[in-house]
């Protein structure tokens, strides 16, 4: 495949990064969205005339359908867009502020949904193109501590899936991208941490916050692979609904669905009591 026009939200640090510069590396056009005018002036100069930076605020849904306007007019058809800014918040629960609960949903889902629908009637009218939104392994799988988080992550899920189905019949493809743990800034200063104030979660979360933290810069994940990965399923005609990042990615969304499977099983003649004895009422 030739060279793509790429739109990638969330370009200055982590995966963000990495898939614009494997995308450009592999001679793609990126529009890359960032947060500041020096943000911007980095990410141009990584390769000039192929890389372009936009300002945006995704939780802006004004300033997200202006930004792909102006970029259909004034770099071409988008082929490729990936729904990335984001950010995790670490809390128990309990302790997290609900207003903490919804600005990671109106980042991580809400920001993400406007992207992908301001790009998709471009799309849907050349009948052609590859929606990503990047969710997490955090999205098929939960852990404690990270409630609001995983609960954005499957929400996004759920929208992407459903996509996916309503517009196959486009000739335009639809990838949740699962990262596991990489070796970005997303458990260091990027991770929002909400205030431990309930000492009866003293046990299990104290250990789990520490590890954590100490992991932050050493995890097993490389984003440029990650980057590479993304621009291989971009250049193929069937590409996946799902593509899981990592080993230890594949470990745990494995468990994690193993589990749900049993629950299935070990609850299966309770679920089927709840029919009405002679069936549907057609």
């Amino acid at each position: 495949m030739g060279n793509q026009n790429w739109l990638i939200t969330g370009v200055s640090t982590g995966l963000g990064r990495a898939f614009a510069q494997a995308a450009l590396a592999a001679g793609h056009t990126v529009v890359g969205t960032v947060r500041s005018d020096e943000d911007l002036r980095a990410f141009e100069a990584t390769r000039p005339g192929f890389a372009h930076g936009r300002i945006l605020d995704v939780t802006d849904d004004v300033a997200v359908s202006s930004v792909v306007t102006e970029v259909e007019q004034s770099v071409g058809p988008l082929d490729v867009v990936i729904a990335n800014a984001g950010y995790g918040l670490e809390g128990i629960f309990e302790e997290t502020p609900l207003s903490d609960v919804r600005r990671q949903f109106e980042v991580n889902v809400f920001g993400a949904v406007a992207t992908l629908q301001a790009a998709l009637p471009y799309m849907r009218r050349r009948r052609r193109g590859h929606l990503m939104a990047v969710t997490s392994m955090g999205g098929l799988m939960a852990v404690p501590g990270m409630s609001a988080y995983c609960g954005s992550k499957f929400a996004l899920e759920g929208i992407l899936e459903a996509l996916g189905k309503e517009v196959a019949q486009f000739g335009i493809h639809v990838t949740a991208i699962e990262p596991g743990s990489f070796r970005t800034d997303w458990a260091g200063r990027s991770m929002t941490r909400a205030a431990r104030s309930i000492g009866d979660y003293d046990e299990q979360f104290t250990p789990v916050r520490e590890a954590r933290e100490k992991a932050s810069g050493n995890q097993l994940g490389n984003p440029a692979r990650a980057g590479d990965a993304v621009v291989h399923i971009a250049s193929v005609d069937q590409p996946p609904a799902h593509l899981v990042l990592g080993s230890d990615a594949l470990r745990l969304v494995t468990a994690a669905r193993t589990a749900v499977d049993e629950d299935i099983r070990a609850w299966e003649t309770l679920s089927r009591t709840t029919d009405f004895a002679e069936g549907a009422q057609l």
